[in-house]
């Protein structure tokens, strides 16, 4: 099917917390769909999504992976989403391009942060979500008391269509409050079922929920609720049709149930979606600002071709790939196409369908479906294709802040290149990750979504790209002030064979106002000293404020007076009076009390209020101080100011505090006097450093 008309597309990201069953639910409907003949197996690192080395090695899903097949007529593209939170970027970039989420939860773990966070991405994007329960062929798990939760964390439009009979080791019956039916699933994983009536106290219960059900969809609509009214119930036939608009409200969210594992309930799934699911015509259009940056609507029903890149895939082995959405048009092969972000044009290449590494070529590309292109010479993730006459640009997606660092050394001399390339192809695939040369620091700093995130990209980035980089922790940008003013007078004095060098300074420095920085000034009266020789003074006291004086660190918040000095006819010159400069401040600030500033950060941290006396415990631990709390819906909202240098791998921390539940946000608030313990030891720190001379001026651990 080349060119499938927008109804029939079904485009859905399936999210959810780690090991909630995402990717063997995406196995099921592949092998549902004539995809694959047999299930694979994640710890056998069969299944068709979890293809990567990283993925097979780890067990886990780690990339967004595109997939597709055809179910009742419908086209079905979907994206398998990693759920550690570390990997987020790759579900909220599928949720970007997505008509809808279904949202997958482990009947045995429950809802997990990752569940909340892209529960929460959906609504920013504005698509329906739907809920598939998984994991039910493991124990008797409390089906009931998880809808509960479920409702009371997600709302109460919450409705079951789908109840299990029998949870546990051997699962495959399930109730179906659509149609009265009980189904039973075939031991075998291949997903055949059969129905008949339900029976019973079964019968009651379907008929049982079955109101309920009629009730909640025609609450959801005037007309339905006159007509239920009038009527004294709904028609089958008119509940139907009432279903679809009141889940793209989201006035009525369904839940459905069964196994990935076993292929227990999928294929019903797989018809709910068909039958009821959004397709590309629910949405319509989509919000966009023209070639002046003004708000535009791209159509659905335009002619003029629109696309948006949502990843970039790195593949030396099989070929790079652009994957893309089409919002309007049609996308074909050898068609050239403006990109609005990087203002060049490019040629479209051989277009192709996903399912993992299998690409199966495709002549076009219509409105409303999703493929990928060879990959496109100078075209990134979170660009947009369009005809060159009718600019357009898609909103791009905000990633979360990546807040684990950490500093890369080249262990190979002469791989700066090599690095260079790496790290800029693993951003275009990857853009939650950053990395750039900090100069204070002298260290190449990335930053990830967490340690794991880390640990993959570093491992990529060695095995890919053949770069011999080692991780350590970056260094802390701490300060040097003063807390008294002090005067000194420094003579430099150099006589050789042929001209000589001579200066004399004399400086006075004081205390400045907090994040004032270097205040110079001079106030020299006379003509002891040439006017002509203050900016190098000034050049001098500088170079010392970047080398630091106290513990090899910047100088800051500080005020200089540059007030006299002497000079000499013939031998006084720019460099004498810069050593001259350089060495009087020094002086001066050693006598001036120092003391080392260290820079602290704000942080906002989101915890289930089970785990907030650990949380504020460890902190207490980091010398972190409470600001205060707030409540944000179903979290607790802890904020608190903690020194950067305690807030290593903290994101690390913090979700092994709170079972992986916790997020925060950090940046950085201001400097203050760092405790005299702790100086104590850095000064020492840098004092060895400087007499065995190794000091790494302008930065320190």
């Amino acid at each position: 099917m080349n060119g499938t008309p927008p109804a029939g597309i079904r485009n859905f990201a399936l999210v959810g917390h780690a090991t909630s069953g995402k990717t063997m639910l995406a196995e099921a409907m592949l092998h549902c769909g004539g995809i694959v003949t047999r299930l694979g197996s994640i710890a056998q690192g069969s299944t068709v999504s979890d293809y990567h080395v990283g993925e097979q090695q780890r067990h886990i899903s780690i990339h967004g992976t595109p997939l597709s097949c055809e179910w009742q007529g419908r086209r079905f593209n979907f994206i398998d989403t990693p759920g550690y939170l570390d990997f987020a970027s790759e579900a909220i970039n599928a949720l970007r391009v997505a008509d809808f989420a279904l949202v997958v939860i482990h009947a045995g773990h429950g809802i997990g942060v990752g569940t909340e966070l892209m529960w929460d991405y959906a609504g920013q994007f504005g698509i329906p979500r739907l809920i598939f329960v998984t994991g039910l062929d493991k124990e008797k798990y409390d089906f009931e008391g998880l809808v509960t939760e479920i409702r009371d964390r997600f709302g109460a439009q919450i409705h079951p269509l789908q109840v299990p009979l029998d949870p546990g080791p051997g699962f495959h019956q399930v109730l179906d409050v659509l149609r009265h039916e009980v189904v039973s699933y075939a031991a075998d994983r291949s997903g055949r079922y059969t129905e008949v009536p339900a029976p019973g106290i079964w019968n009651e219960r379907v008929q049982a929920m079955h109101k309920e059900l009629i009730e909640h969809v025609a609450e959801t609509d005037d007309t339905l609720l006159q007509k239920y009214f009038d009527e004294g119930g709904l028609s089958e036939e008119v509940l139907r049709t009432g279903i679809h608009p009141a889940v793209q409200r989201q006035a009525f969210i369904p839940l459905l149930c069964g196994s990935g594992e076993t292929n227990v309930g999928v294929a019903r799934l797989m018809d709910f979606i068909a039958k009821y699911g959004s397709s590309p015509e629910d949405r319509g259009t989509v919000g966009a600002t023209d070639g002046a940056g003004a708000p535009c609507l791209v159509s659905l029903v335009g002619h003029e071709p629109v696309a948006y890149v949502f990843k970039t895939l790195t593949d030396p082995l099989s070929g790079d790939l652009s994957l893309f959405r089409v919002y309007s048009g049609d996308v074909h092969g050898g068609m050239d196409l403006f990109n609005t972000d990087r203002r060049i044009t490019e040629r479209i290449g051989q277009l192709y369908r996903l399912n993992g590494k299998l690409r199966t070529p495709v002549e076009k590309l219509s409105a409303g479906d999703i493929g990928a292109a060879v990959k496109l010479k100078d075209t990134h993730t979170g660009n947009t294709l369009c005809e060159a006459r009718h600019s357009v640009a898609l909103p791009k997606v905000d990633y979360p802040t990546p807040y684990t660092q950490a500093a890369l050394k080249l262990n190979a001399a002469g791989d700066e290149e090599k690095l260079a390339a790496g790290l800029a192809a693993l951003h275009e695939e990857d853009p939650a990750f950053t990395y750039q040369t900090d100069p204070e620091l002298r260290q190449f700093i990335i930053a990830a979504q967490g340690e794991l995130h880390l640990e993959v990209l570093f491992e990529r980035l060695r095995r890919r790209y053949k770069v011999d980089v080692s991780l350590e922790q970056p260094r802390i940008r701490y300060r040097e002030t003063i807390r008294g003013r002090a005067d000194a007078r420094y003579r430099h004095k150099k006589q050789t064979g042929g001209s000589g060098q001579f200066a004399e300074v004399w400086l006075r420095v004081e205390p400045g106002p907090r994040d004032s920085g270097i205040q110079f000034a001079e106030s020299l009266v006379g003509q002891d000293v040439d006017r002509v020789f203050v900016p190098s003074v000034e050049k001098g006291v500088r170079t010392a404020c970047g080398e630091g004086v106290h513990a090899g660190c910047r100088v800051t918040d500080v005020k200089i007076d540059f007030y006299g000095g002497k000079m000499h006819p013939v031998d006084s010159k720019d460099i004498a009076f810069q050593i001259a400069g350089y060495f009087a401040f020094r002086e001066a600030v050693q006598n001036a009390r120092p003391v080392v500033l260290e820079p602290i950060h704000g942080l906002e941290i989101r915890v289930p209020e089970e785990f907030v006396g650990r949380v504020v415990g460890d902190l207490s631990g980091r010398r972190g101080k409470i600001l205060g709390m707030d409540v944000a819906g179903r979290l607790q909202v802890v904020r608190a100011q903690v020194p950067a240098a305690q807030l290593y791998h903290y994101g690390t921390v913090l979700r092994s505090l709170t079972a992986g539940r916790g997020l925060h946000a950090e940046k950085f608030s201001h400097y203050e006097e760092m405790p005299a313990e702790q100086e104590k030891k850095l000064v020492a720190a840098y004092q060895a450093a400087r007499a065995a001379g190794t000091a790494n001026h302008g930065q320190t651990h």
